[in-house]
C-alpha cells in the first residue's frame, strides 16, 4: 500500500487512492514501467528432448508495486517457469500511479494481459462487461493448492455469481489481504516514561488523546513542537473512527448513503479536533514542509498506520515499533478495513490452462507463498503459513497478530469496493478540507455532502442494472 503522506492533505486524493490500495499488494517505493523480467520475450521454440521443437506458451503479466515487490514476484516466476517447462512469462510493471490507466487503457485497445493484478471492487464491472475469464474448475480442481486453506475472506472477494460477490464462480484469486493495522513508536514510549499501550486493550478516544498530548513535544527549546503524537491522512485513517462510533457511509443493502448520521459528525469531528483543538498532529503547513510519513520514518511520531506493505522499509526504522488496535468510539469495538488485490485471468487469454496455473502458482502455491512471505512483501495467504507466521516473534512487528486478528475478526472493506463504482465515496474526500482546517463543522459538512453523495450513488446503481443487461 504506499506512501501514507500529508496528515489531512486531500488535495492528491486520485493519487493516494491508487497508491495506498496498492499497499494491498505494493509497498512503499515506486515500481518502473515497462516489460522486464523472468525470461522476458523467450517466446518461439523451445527443446522439449525426446519430442523435439515445440511451441512455447508465452503469457503476459501484468502488476505494480515497489522495488521489493517487483524483485520477489520476478523470483516466484522465474521459479513457476522452471518448474512449468514450455511457458514463459512476459512481465509488465507499472507503478501504483499509473497502474489503474493503464489497465484500463489495456481493456480499451482490447489488448489484455494473459494475467493481470485487479481491483476487487472493479469484479462486477469486469465480469459483466467480458474482461474477466471464470477460472473455478481450474483453481478448485488444483491439486497442487488446498483452496480451503486460503482465507475465506480473500477467496470470496473474487466470487461472483452474477448479482452478487460472495457466491459463485471464481474469476480471480486473491493477491493477498492487506489488513490496516495502528503502529506506535515503542522507542518514544519508553524514553518519555509513558506506559506502553496494551496490545489487547484499545485506547478509549479520550484515553488516546491523553497520551498522545504526553507525546507531543518541543524537545529543542525553539517554542514548537518537533515529536507529535501522529499524523493521519483523512482517506486511509477516518474509517476505523467512524466505524468504532457505529456509523458508516453506506447502508447494509449499498443503496444509502448514511453520512447523515450523527454518530458520523461526531466521529469526524473528533477526527478534525486532534489538529483544530488538542494540536497534537502536525498543522496544514509544518506537514508541507515535513510530510507525515517522512515525521513517522525519522522517529518524529508516537503512532501511525503500518500494513504489511510497509514491512521491508520498516525494518529500517531507527526506532523499535509494533501494532495495537485502533482506539474506539461509543461501540467499545475497534475497527480498521482490510484491502486486497486480486489476480485475475483475461478471457481472451490464448492459454486459459497456463494462465490459471500462474494465478494459483502465485496466490495458493506453497512455494510460491513461502517465498513471497520471505521477502516480506505481505502476509501468507494461507492459514497454516500464516500462523506460524505470525507466531514468530523475533521478526517486526512483534504483534503481528493484530495483522491476523484484522483479517480475522474485525477487518471490513473500503466503502467505495462495496459498490459498482466509488465516485460517491471519492467525493466525500474530494470536498473535506474546509472541515480538517476547522473552518466548517462536521454536522454541516455531512449534511450538505449526503446529497449529492446519494446522486452518484444513484448512478452507480443505475449503471450496474444496465451492465447486466
Amino acid at each position: 500500500m504506499a506512501k501514507k503522506k500529508g496528515l489531512l492533505s486531500v488535495a492528491a486524493l486520485s493519487m493516494a487512492t491508487v497508491l495506498v490500495l496498492s499497499g494491498c499488494g505494493g509497498n512503499n517505493e515506486s515500481g518502473n514501467n515497462g516489460a522486464t523480467g523472468a525470461n522476458a520475450g523467450n517466446a518461439g521454440t523451445s527443446n522439449s528432448g525426446d519430442s523435439g521443437k515445440v511451441e512455447t506458451k508465452e503469457l503476459s503479466f501484468m502488476f505494480r508495486g515497489g522495488t521489493d515487490e517487483q524483485k520477489a514476484y520476478t523470483k516466484v516466476i522465474e521459479k513457476f517457469e522452471a518448474d512449468h517447462p514450455g511457458v514463459k512469462v512476459k512481465i509488465t510493471v507499472t507503478a501504483a500511479d499509473q497502474y489503474a490507466t493503464k489497465l484500463k487503457a489495456a481493456i480499451t485497445g482490447k489488448k489484455v494481459p494473459d494475467v493481470f493484478y485487479f481491483n476487487y471492487g472493479d469484479l462486477r464491472a469486469y465480469v459483466n462487461s467480458g474482461v474477466l475469464a471464470d477460472i473455478t474448475e481450474q483453481i478448485e480442481g488444483n491439486s497442487n493448492i488446498d483452496i480451503a486453506n486460503i482465507w475465506d475472506k480473500g477467496v470470496n472477494l473474487y466470487r461472483y455469481d452474477g448479482n452478487v460477490v460472495g457466491q459463485g464462480q471464481l474469476y480471480g484469486m486473491p493477491k493477498d489481504l492487506g489488513p490496516f493495522a495502528l503502529g506506535y513508536n515503542k522507542t518514544m514510549f519508553e524514553k518519555a516514561g509513558v506506559p506502553l499501550p496494551d496490545k489487547d486493550k484499545p485506547y478509549t478516544w479520550d484515553e488516546f488523546i491523553a497520551v498522545n498530548k504526553q507525546l507531543t513535544k518541543d524537545n529543542n527549546g525553539d517554542g514548537k513542537p518537533d515529536q507529535y503524537g501522529t499524523g493521519f491522512n483523512v482517506n486511509w485513517s477516518l474509517q476505523p473512527f467512524v466505524w468504532s462510533n457505529g456509523a458508516d457511509w453506506l447502508s447494509e443493502d449499498g443503496t444509502k448513503v448514511t453520512i447523515d448520521d450523527p454518530k458520523f459528525a461526531e466521529a469526524l469531528q473528533y477526527f478534525a479536533d486532534m489538529q483544530n483543538v488538542h494540536k497534537i498532529t502536525p498543522s496544514i503547513e509544518d506537514a508541507q514542509t515535513l510530510d507525515t510519513y517522512q515525521r513517522w520514518m525519522k522517529g518524529e511520531l508516537a503512532f501511525f498506520p503500518v500494513g504489511p506493505w510497509d514491512m521491508p522499509t520498516y525494518e529500517k526504522l531507527p526506532f523499535d515499533y509494533d501494532l495495537i488496535p485502533y482506539p474506539v468510539g461509543s461501540t467499545g469495538k475497534t475497527a480498521t478495513w482490510v484491502g486486497s488485490l486480486g489476480i485475475g485471468v483475461s478471457s481472451k487469454t490464448k492459454y486459459p490452462q497456463e494462465a490459471a496455473e500462474l494465478v494459483a502458482y502465485l496466490t495458493g502455491s506453497k512455494e510460491g507463498m513461502q517465498m513471497l512471505v520471505d521477502a516480506k512483501v505481505q502476509i501468507p495467504n494461507l492459514k497454516d503459513m500464516a500462523a506460524t507466521w505470525a507466531g514468530d516473534t523475533t521478526t517486526k512487528p512483534a504483534n503481528k497478530q493484530e495483522f491476523m486478528d484484522i483479517v480475522n475478526d474485525y477487518g471490513r472493506s473500503l466503502p467505495g469496493e462495496r459498490t459498482y463504482n466509488a465516485e460517491w465515496y471519492n467525493l466525500f474526500f474530494t470536498d473535506i478540507q474546509p472541515v480538517l482546517d476547522g473552518k466548517v463543522t462536521a454536522a454541516d459538512y455531512v449534511k450538505a455532502e449526503q446529497p449529492k453523495m446519494q446522486k452518484l450513488l444513484d448512478k452507480a446503481l443505475e449503471q450496474e442494472a444496465k451492465s447486466k443487461q
